[in-house]
């Protein structure tokens, strides 16, 4: 196990009741989500859970004695945009920690100024693995802890024959470029695996699906694993109903679907299609039902739903109140170093601990769509998985481990040369 190895190794502002005039006592924290464009349909609600989960921890008192203070922008969609906000956020606004991103291209953008400015960025959302940043703590899945038990999922379902569909950008490609070479070392032929690939938005899904429907008529069971995002499923999902793909004959595993997204489709068409993720609003535990009910009433809805990325957001955000008190400071170096072994309760009624990889330990599901749009547990894996930063089945990323503690302070160590460089480090 790497993680073995590596132990080894080691040894215009807005706000939400707040003024916005800087305070000095308050402590700022950043809220990077985008409010319209594309992925507006899934970013909106990361902002708002931030919101509650700072108004709640304000009830509590706050943090090291003092309020905490949201300042939220609105990067649009537009991935350079997300660079430029994220700047703003810590050089002119000066907060303590950054909570945002969706797509893998922004989080992509801000990486540098994140390392330039020395702060801390906090992703919720699943993504293709193949990166450790000091700066950023990973709190959605790794590949390993949402794409590989999918298809092992699906693969004892009999499936045999694969379409990779995704968004034409970084996650979509590298997540398949893994599965790929997954499911050829399993033995699966060239000729049973399609991957297409869409631009952002995409709207006119008739003669991609007509194409899914005919490379499912070979006779071998055939499933899709779909890495598209933000709305362009709407209208994918709709073709599908349109076109009678039905779960039964060509099962959708979806990896950017949840709650909120089906909160918008006619779900009927989609009963029995799947979603892999590490959380589910209808997991049975009482932390949940606590959590869903203070959601709603803070949204103000009882019909509003709550999902994965919202659950990354919970984790992240009390495993950083955590290491802030720990640390006695926001200092970010302080932060960084007291965040690596921090634990925090997860919605599924487990315990989440931050790796020195700076992903975290979370459980797998994989659920079945109902007609009311939540999603029955077909899977569990029996406890939680560690995130792994570099993928094993990638030969340039195999002998790469990420330990972020002294002495090692590495997030690309290649355990073949014993040197610490390369991509994505």
């Amino acid at each position: 196990m790497k993680k073995l190895i590596g132990a080894a190794l080691a040894g215009a502002l807005l706000t939400a009741g707040a003024p916005v005039a800087a305070q000095e006592d308050t402590i700022k924290v950043g809220i990077l989500h985008s409010l319209s464009g594309t992925m507006a349909i899934s970013e909106t609600t990361l902002k708002d859970v931030m919101l509650m989960l700072i108004e709640q921890q304000n009830e509590k008192g706050g943090v090291l004695g003092k309020k905490l203070e949201p300042v939220v922008v609105d990067p649009a969609s537009d991935w350079p945009l997300f660079a430029e906000k994220a700047r703003e956020l810590i050089e002119v606004n000066e907060v303590s920690a950054v909570f945002g991103c969706w797509t893998s291209v922004s989080r992509k953008s801000v990486l540098p100024v994140f390392e330039e400015l020395n702060s801390v960025l906090f992703y919720p959302v699943q993504y293709e693995g193949e990166e450790s940043q000091r700066n950023v703590f990973y709190t959605g899945a790794a590949p390993n802890q949402q794409a590989i038990p999918a298809v092992d999922y699906l693969k004892e379902q009999g499936v045999e024959r694969w379409v990779l569909a995704g968004t034409d950008y970084v996650y979509p490609r590298t997540t398949n470029k893994i599965l790929e070479q997954y499911l050829k070392d399993g033995g699966v032929a060239e000729e049973d695996i399609m991957i297409n690939y869409t631009p952002f938005g995409h709207s006119d899904w008739q003669t991609i699906v007509s194409d899914i429907k005919a490379f499912g008529s070979a006779g071998k069971k055939t499933a899709v694993v779909s890495t598209i995002n933000g709305d362009a499923n709407v209208p994918f999902y709709k073709e599908l109903g349109n076109q009678g793909v039905a779960a039964t004959d060509i099962p959708v595993v979806a990896f950017s679907v949840g709650e909120e997204e089906l909160a918008g489709l006619d779900t009927a068409p989609l009963v029995g299609h799947l979603a892999a993720w590490n959380y589910f609003m209808s997991a049975d535990a009482e932390i949940n039902d606590e959590f869903i009910e203070a959601w709603q009433e803070f949204i103000g809805s009882e019909e509003r739903v709550t999902n994965d990325p919202m659950e990354a957001h919970y984790i992240g955000f009390n495993m950083w109140v955590k290491a802030v008190e720990a640390a006695g400071t926001t200092d970010p170096d302080a932060v960084i170093d007291a965040l690596v072994g921090v634990t925090s309760p997860n919605l599924t009624g487990g315990i989440s601990a931050m790796m020195p990889n700076h992903h975290i330990t979370k459980p797998v599901l994989i659920g079945e769509i109902q007609e009311d749009g939540q999603f029955e547990t077909v899977f569990e894996t029996p406890g939680l998985v560690p995130g792994d930063a570099w993928s094993d089945f990638l030969p340039d990323s195999k002998p790469l481990i990420a330990d972020w503690r002294a002495p090692l302070s590495c997030g690309n160590f290649n355990t073949e040369t014993g040197k610490c460089g390369g991509a994505g480090g």
